[in-house]
């Protein structure tokens, strides 16, 4: 499933409906107003809940706000079970791109599966039902009331956590990969989604400054490369750090997922055994904004990937599509320089080529994966140019 999916996304779907014709027609924006918002809210989810058994539904506020002329605007309309389902068509979609990713992480096919177990209140919706229906080939199985499966769920495996069943072996796993962020913004994961737990994984990291005596951790889950994409689910600062060159002071991050779920994060020194960690309770609820200014206010307290397997492989990455791009440079020149977007182009392809070989000296590897990034698009317009030629 989708920890960030749920029922008010739907009816945040109907509010903005909502919100959009009265204010087409008044010319006044109810979300201003935090009790018409809170109204709207109420008289939304009633909307959705009754659309999963009639085919429309009235919506009526009366007196939703004052015009400030001692009148009052009342909302009346009318919600079709058509138009909630062309307003939610996406969020119904993203669910069941959920299913086919799943199938596709646990190597099965449709056929392999023998029935669908609908979990939440949203799968009341017929819409939800159907898409179900059509994804797997099979009617989802509705023998179980979708707002208690999960306590059932839980109930099974809090006996097996016990022994009280010998006979169950339920392997439960992360939903989401967990990591740090480290310089440059980037998401380094630590544990990868779908790992089954428990489960502990640590990797050391390396300062990113010269006389750096502090590093700060924070801990995201996602499976975005960059830091604001996922979600923050905590921070805190390893301190005390010994005065030395960038990438000498080691530290090793340890993530640990114990059988209940509960997540706790490690950062210690390896060289004076010094350590501080934190238990992660709740979501931070950070805007992708937030997140972003958050990585920019830290950056020169971040910790990088140590040096070694990770930046050789990504060297040897880089060298290859280097080799190849120039080995193609004067062929590519010759035939594009003869106009200026076209010498524009050689231009932006030399200085990729330098910022590549710059990262490698300097054994950047945040910098190193970037510019094979760009090197990468490079070889590919470098070949498109070539093959056109040919043809």
């Amino acid at each position: 499933g989708d920890t960030f999916l749920g029922g008010e996304d739907f009816d945040r779907r109907v509010i903005d409906w909502l919100v959009f014709n009265f204010q087409r027609d008044n010319k006044i924006d109810l979300r201003k107003d935090k009790m018409a918002l809170q109204r709207l809210k109420d008289v939304a989810e009633k909307a959705k809940c009754e659309l999963s058994s009639v085919r429309e539904t009235e919506i009526n506020l009366p007196f939703i706000i004052s015009t400030g002329r001692n009148e009052a605007l009342h909302l009346q309309t009318t919600l079709t079970r058509d138009k909630l389902e062309e307003l939610t068509a996406d969020l119904v979609d993203r669910t069941i791109d959920i299913c086919a990713k799943t199938l596709e992480e646990a190597e099965l096919g449709k056929g392999d599966i023998e029935d669908v177990i609908l979990v939440g209140g949203m799968t009341r919706m017929p819409r939800v039902q159907q898409a179900v229906a059509e994804f797997f080939g099979l009617e989802p199985c509705k023998g179980v009331h979708p707002d208690e499966v999960v306590a059932l769920g839980a109930a099974i495996q809090g006996a097996a956590l016990v022994d009280e069943k010998s006979d169950i072996l339920l392997l439960d796993v992360t939903p989401h990969s967990l990591g740090i962020m480290i310089v440059g913004g980037y998401f380094h994961k630590l544990i990868e989604q779908n790992t089954t737990v428990p489960t502990s994984k640590s990797h050391v990291f390396t300062t990113v400054k010269d006389n750096q005596t502090s590093v700060k951790i924070l801990v995201l889950q996602g499976e975005s490369e960059r830091a604001e994409e996922n979600e923050l689910l905590g921070e805190f600062v390893l301190t005390g750090l010994r005065r030395a060159t960038r990438g000498e002071v080691e530290i090793e991050v340890t993530f640990h997922i114990s059988a209940d779920g509960i997540v706790s994060v490690k950062a210690r020194d390896l060289e004076t055994g010094q350590e501080q960690s934190i238990t992660v309770t709740a979501t931070s609820g950070l805007t992708e904004d937030e997140i972003r200014k958050m990585i920019d206010a830290n950056k020169d307290y971040m910790v990088e990937v140590r040096s070694g397997q990770e930046f050789e492989k990504a060297r040897h990455a880089a060298e290859r599509v280097l080799d190849e791009v120039e080995q193609l440079f004067p062929k590519v020149s010759e035939i594009i320089s003869g106009s200026d977007f076209g010498q524009d182009a050689v231009k932006k392809a030399r200085g990729v080529v330098e910022r590549a070989r710059a990262a490698i000296a300097a054994r950047d590897l945040p910098g190193l994966t970037e510019a094979t990034e760009a090197l990468t698009r490079t070889l590919n317009m470098f070949r498109g140019v070539v093959s056109k030629t040919r043809g």
